[in-house]
Formats: structure tokens, sequence, C-alpha cells
């Protein structure tokens, strides 16, 4: 199955994506734009982008934790990772995010 992007407004009323994998699972998410229009360059930057490697920021938290980050090529942060129990479960996260995203369909729930 393929991916799908998927655009909501948030409790704020900001516009936000999320990039599922086929299984409905969220693999990435953004953050808060106050457009719609800059959350569309959003999910085409990481279409873009995602098949990088050297765009994807890896990370572990303070409690052990493992996640990643994709950044556009200017460094800005474009989507982030859930956390994961394992190095070796964040880099199949990455994995799934190179091969679901340029190719994903997207779901718009904010259109009238």
């Amino acid at each position: 199955m393929a991916g799908k992007f998927e655009i909501y407004k948030d409790k704020a009323g900001e516009f936000r994506f999320r990039l599922n994998a086929g299984n409905g699972q969220t693999i990435l998410a953004s953050e808060g734009y106050k457009s719609k229009a800059s959350c569309l360059n959003g999910v085409e930057s990481v279409k873009k982008n995602a098949t990088s490697d050297s765009l994807f920021e890896r990370k572990q938290t303070a409690s052990g934790k493992h996640m990643f980050n994709l950044k556009a090529r200017n460094g800005q942060v474009i989507g982030t990772s859930q956390l994961y129990d394992t190095e070796a479960s964040r880099n199949n996260g990455i994995a799934s995010v190179a091969n679901h995203a340029p190719g994903a369909a997207l779901d718009d729930s904010t259109a009238a």
C-alpha cells in the first residue's frame, strides 16, 4: 500500500500535515503552519528531500528514545518522527519515509 499525506487543522487553527505509511501508521508529522499554502509547500519539501539520507537528523532523547527530523536543504526542520525504542527501529522509520513520501497521495480534510 502507498503512503499518504493528510492535511488537517489543529485545535489552534493551524494547518499541519502527517505522512502515513501504507498501514496507516504516522511516520512523520509537521509543525503548525499559519496558511494552507505554506503547509502544502511543506508537503512538497518532504517529497523532494525524503530520499536524501543526509537530510535526516538522527537524535536520541534524554530518556534514551530515538527519533529523527527531516530537514530542508536550508536546515529548517520540515518533519519530525515519533519516538522509537531502538536505533534500528528509528532507522526503519527513516527508510519508510524515504520509501513512502515521494509518491504519496494527498488527503486534505480542510477542503470545503
